[in-house]
């Protein structure tokens, strides 16, 4: 198989709540310069694929609301390559819809799915890890994710637990645990027998079609309808239609943890879901006193391990603060211990309840 037939599916639909007040409902953390290297995190996604799959391949799969920051950051994209999702239903009605769309293009497609905000520090190694990924699951019958081995009892994210190994690097999957408590995650640190989730997978179109049907029929039985209108000008309108009555759940509950086929294939190449204010500031120099400024004016004194996120000519100056995170995004100011930063979410509700959407 040729690569002509490989394509990428990127999810840009999140709302990345988590870096409120930097990530906004109309411009989410996917679509912010975090790191000031004039490409955001959907850019350096959309670059980082080019070096596996035909531009032409790439499919951008978002809400309708977010289709004019898409249009503006991937400007090299046709309008037929960006899927418009009329409603949020987590990952498996977004890859589904996706699926069946590159089925109907190309019924021998294989597919990366990967989300639009993470961070890959080392490309290259990115690069030949999807590439024998792509040679997997173009020549098994297998649903592929790719596997993070945990540097920490990380209660944030899922597990995998692996099984035999029956090729280069990649092993049959035992069981998915979800976000599992800190004590379980130090056990599973410990055992050294699991791995992150990164939320990359891989597959042919027409195995996880399969999978869809055999595990989570009421999505599947939905496109299934759509049979003919996929890459035809009703396909938006058939969308407008039934996407919205489709139950919102992850591709993990609703496939991955059910499969029998099921393989991780373990990889390096530098990977954060950056899903944190502590994320980014792990990932970000930091000067003498472990401070990080994000693209901004700082004058600290007697202060260590803060992360300053400010937009705009503000200065900020600080005294005696230590491991904060101090995020100004002009209408909304947080400061909160990076310690608490868990709370970030009932934040936001507490400022949707008390102010409505003025602030989110």
């Amino acid at each position: 198989m040729t690569d002509r037939h490989r394509y990428c599916v990127i999810m840009c639909g999140g709302i990345g709540s988590r870096f409120w007040p930097y990530s906004r409902t109309d411009r989410p953390k996917q679509f912010i310069d975090f790191f000031g290297t004039g490409r955001s995190l959907l850019q350096m996604s959309y670059d980082r694929i080019l070096s596996v799959v035909p531009a032409e391949n790439i499919i951008v799969v978002t809400n309708t609301v977010y289709a004019p920051l898409v249009r503006e950051q991937l400007p090299d994209i046709d309008n037929s390559r960006i899927l418009l999702e009329p409603a949020r239903r987590n990952t498996a009605p977004c890859i589904a819809w996706a699926a069946h769309h590159i089925a109907a293009l190309d019924p021998e497609a294989s597919m990366i799915v990967t989300p639009s905000d993470h961070l890959i520090t080392r490309d290259k190694e990115f690069e030949t890890s999807i590439l024998k990924g792509f040679e997997f699951v173009e020549s098994h019958d297998a649903l592929l994710t790719l596997g993070i081995r945990p540097t920490r009892p990380e209660t944030g994210y899922g597990y995998i637990q692996i099984g035999r190994e029956i090729g280069d690097g990649i092993l049959k999957v035992k069981t998915f645990t979800e976000k599992p408590n800190r004590e379980l995650a130090e056990v599973f640190l410990e055992s050294g027998e699991f791995f992150w989730n990164s939320g990359i997978f891989l597959w042919k179109a027409s195995a996880i079609k399969k999978a869809l049907a055999e595990h989570a029929g009421d999505i599947y039985s939905i496109f299934e309808q759509g049979n003919g209108v996929y890459g035809t000008p009703a396909e938006n309108d058939f969308i407008q239609a039934n996407f919205p009555g489709c139950m919102g759940i992850s591709i993990d509950f609703a496939v991955m943890e059910k499969a029998s086929n099921v393989y991780v294939e373990c990889v390096d190449f530098g990977w954060n879901d950056l899903g944190t204010w502590s994320a980014l500031y792990d990932n970000s120099p930091r000067n003498r006193d472990g401070n990080v400024t994000q693209n901004c004016r700082v004058i600290a004194y007697n202060s260590h391990g803060n992360i300053f996120a400010v937009s705009g000519e503000k200065l900020i100056v600080a005294e005696g603060l230590e491991n904060y995170i101090i995020a100004d995004a002009g209408d909304v100011l947080l400061i909160c211990p990076k310690s608490e930063e868990q709370r970030i979410k009932l934040m936001v509700n507490d400022a949707k309840e008390k102010y409505g959407d003025k602030y989110l």
